[in-house]
C-alpha cells in the first residue's frame, strides 16, 4: 500500500443491492488500482422510496463486496440492519467514520443522520462527505465543504452512476466508466 498522501481511496455509495452495478463499481476499483474502498451506506437494500435497481441481487453482492473485504471499509446507511452486519465480512454499523489528513478532517457517513443541515461540529474546511441523496455534490455550507459521490445504481436528478476517487488533496467525480465530469482540490493546510 502506499504511503500518506500517495494512498488512493475510492469513494462510492447506494449500491441498493444492484449487483449490476456492484460488478461494474468493483471492475472501476480494479482499474482505479485504489488502495481502500470507503462505502457510505446502503448497501444490500432497494428502500421503499426507491424502485428495483437493475440487476438486484443482493445475495450477489455480499458475495461480490465480501470478495474484496480486505479492501473495503463502511459506514452505516439508512437502510442497513443488523442482519446485513451478519452476512457482510467487515463493519458496516459505525454512524461515521472519520479520516485526518493532514491538519483537517473528512467525516464520512450515509447522510441520513448527518448531512449539510445537521452537521456535527466541525473545523471550518473539513470535509462533510456523505451519500444518500443519490446526488453528485461539492459545495461550501457553513465553512465545511460538503460533498456526495452520487448513487452507484440509482442515481437521480439525470446524473451518472459514479464515484468518487481521493489522492493527493484531489477529488475526482466519475462514472462507473472512469470518466472524470468533476473535480475539486481540497486546500488541506
Amino acid at each position: 500500500m502506499k504511503e500518506g498522501n500517495d494512498m488512493k481511496l475510492m469513494i462510492a455509495s447506494d449500491i441498493h443491492g444492484s449487483a449490476y452495478y456492484c460488478e461494474k463499481l468493483i471492475e472501476a476499483y480494479h482499474r482505479e488500482e485504489a488502495d481502500r474502498l470507503l462505502l457510505l451506506g446502503d448497501l444490500l437494500y432497494h428502500g421503499p422510496r426507491n424502485d428495483l435497481p437493475e440487476g438486484y441481487d443482493p445475495k450477489k453482492v455480499i458475495v461480490l463486496l465480501n470478495g474484496i473485504k480486505e479492501d473495503v471499509f463502511s459506514v452505516r446507511g439508512n437502510c442497513e440492519a443488523e442482519v446485513d452486519q451478519m452476512v457482510l465480512e467487515f463493519p458496516i454499523m459505525a454512524e461515521y467514520a472519520l479520516l485526518s489528513v493532514g491538519k483537517k478532517l473528512i467525516f464520512a457517513t450515509h447522510g441520513h443522520i448527518f448531512n449539510k443541515d445537521s452537521h456535527p461540529a466541525l473545523h471550518p474546511n473539513d470535509i462533510l462527505l456523505s451519500g444518500h441523496t443519490h446526488v453528485p455534490v461539492c459545495e461550501e455550507h457553513d465553512g465545511l465543504i460538503c460533498m456526495n459521490p452520487g448513487s452507484v445504481s440509482i442515481p437521480k436528478n439525470d446524473n451518472p452512476h459514479g464515484y468518487m476517487t481521493f489522492q493527493d488533496d484531489l477529488f475526482q467525480w466519475k462514472t462507473l466508466e472512469g470518466e472524470v465530469y468533476r473535480t475539486y482540490r481540497w486546500e488541506n493546510e
